[in-house]
């Protein structure tokens, strides 16, 4: 049952970005503005041996762990600005992180200021620009929550609670709801943005509208992923989506000591088929939001999940259509096959679902694309030797399109508005000695079905260093270098990934 666990919890382990926590040292207290009481907190400033550097330092993916000279913790967007001013004065190297959830080192590497928006949790209405506003440091759990509490509406964000709104929304956002209702960023009409000056630092509020001469920082963050413009400390939204009262959620689980290769691969094959088959935006299909996970055969299973807004029209016949058109044709009978109607907000806000790995195995890889079409038989083949030989990790294939390709590619900066999967190779591990064999199985996966570039693209909120930067940016690419060049010229807020300016 532990094995099963842990490969569930790698299931979902594609919703979100940037990073949470780990260690602590002794030392002498934090420094902090004098204003700065449990009653009203301020700006936080925690160096090298104070003994909540280290427990601050460490996010989601334990592989890294930066040295910055300090942690500033933010509560407002005053405290951003003179964190970013004081930056760009001393010329460090800043990075901010939101939930910490960042699969790679875009947040730790060179970073000499770690500016932490924890603090900056509020979820509310704003009545002035009529739209819903979060914060960064919000975690999707109190996104849900607040929405669903306060006005009965959410945003079709990651299935992973912890995962903080900042880097989730800038990178795109998006998750079991999305083939019904798009992407996060489909929805956003403003953001509140520190960018660095030629004196240091000032907030700029952008919008979507067509007359705002702050309009293209809005768009460079529908989807550019964060860490490249600015510092967001607000985004507004408009236009929500009713939140479901209750997921109707189908499990189906095989034991890897029943599988063949023709009935693996005919799962992975029909899995595609289906998406392609039925991904248009508005057709009944796109209520069904499909997961499958081929973990390697040491895991011991096999798992295909469907899940639908039981109040969708025929919810319990679609999801059987889908169950049945996956599973045609492998002659498989499952070890589990249970249907659970679960409160929405419970499914969504649950603590364990989808992390990689668990409270000890903290360490990961993960490699990414984008799908228009499902597995050739080629990357079938491949797939099958590599969850077959003496080491491994997983393969997940996650439904998309539907509603999130209704937008065209120049509309936000989300260029891949034509797939219908997503997928993750994915390896966990316990400690640093077995980095090198881990990373050497899943990136040997990865070029065996993908070559050295994924065809079609991948998602920034997926971020691979072994991929060029132009993957995840596409078409877009040459815009958003003009974009960049406008706010941030000198390139203050950069990393692996990021977007260079011109």
């Amino acid at each position: 049952m532990r094995e099963l666990t842990l490969s569930r919890r790698n299931l979902l382990a594609a919703a979100g970005v940037s990073a949470a926590g780990a260690a602590a040292t002794g030392g002498a207290p934090a420094t902090a503005s004098p204003a700065a009481t449990p009653a009203n907190p301020a700006s936080v400033t925690i160096t090298p041996g104070d003994r909540r550097y280290g427990s601050l330092l460490r996010g989601n993916n334990w592989r890294f762990t930066g040295s910055p000279d300090e942690i500033r913790v933010a509560s407002s967007a005053a405290d951003v600005q003179r964190a970013v001013a004081d930056a760009v004065r001393t010329g460090r190297r800043i990075a901010p992180r939101s939930g910490g959830h960042c699969f790679e080192n875009l947040t730790t590497e060179g970073v000499r200021l770690l500016l932490d928006l924890s603090p900056m949790n509020a979820v509310g209405w704003d009545p002035a620009r009529r739209a819903w506003f979060v914060e960064p440091g919000a975690t999707l759990g109190e996104v849900y929550r607040s929405l669903f509490t306060g006005w009965g509406v959410t945003v079709p964000g990651g299935s992973c609670p912890e995962v903080g709104a900042g880097g989730h929304f800038a990178g795109g956002g998006y998750g079991p709801l999305s083939r019904r209702y798009g992407s996060v960023v489909d929805y956003l009409y403003a953001v509140e943005v520190v960018v660095p000056d030629r004196t240091g630092a000032r907030t700029v509020v952008a919008t979507r509208e067509p007359d705002d001469p702050h309009r293209d920082l809005w768009w460079a963050h529908t989807g550019a992923g964060g860490g490249t413009f600015g510092v967001v400390t607000r985004y507004w939204l408009r236009d929500l989506p009713p939140a479901p009262e209750t997921m109707l959620q189908h499990v189906v689980i095989w034991s890897w000591a029943d599988l063949t290769e023709t009935a693996l691969t005919t799962l992975i094959r029909n899995f595609g088929v289906w998406h392609e088959r039925h991904s248009a935006p508005g057709t009944p299909e796109c209520g069904v939001y499909g997961l499958l996970e081929a973990s390697h055969r040491t895991a011991g299973t096999v798992m295909l999940v469907a899940q639908a807004d039981a109040d969708l029209p025929g919810a319990g016949g679609l999801i059987d259509e889908f169950i049945a058109a996956v599973t045609a044709g492998t002659g498989l009978t499952p070890v589990l096959d249970l249907r659970t109607p679960m409160p929405w907000l419970h499914r969504m806000t649950w603590p364990a679902s989808g992390m990689p790995g668990d409270v000890l195995t903290r360490r990961y890889k993960i490699k990414a694309a984008y799908l228009r079409r499902g597995y050739t038989e080629a990357q079938l083949a491949a797939v099958w030797r590599h969850l077959t030989t003496a080491f491994g990790g997983n393969l997940t294939l996650i439904g998309y399109g539907g509603q999130a390709n209704a937008v065209r590619p120049a509309d936000t900066a989300i260029a891949q508005r034509s797939a219908v999967m997503k997928t993750t190779l994915a390896t966990t591990w316990f400690d640093e000695s077995g980095d090198a064999a881990n990373l050497d199985w899943v990136r040997a996966f990865y070029r065996d079905v993908f070559g050295e570039v994924p065809a079609d693209g991948s998602y920034i909120n997926y971020p691979d260093t072994d991929l060029p930067r132009e993957v995840y940016y596409g078409a877009n690419y040459q815009r958003l270098r003009q974009i960049k060049s406008r706010w941030d010229p000198r390139n203050v807020f950069r990393h692996a990934l990021s977007v260079e300016p011109l």
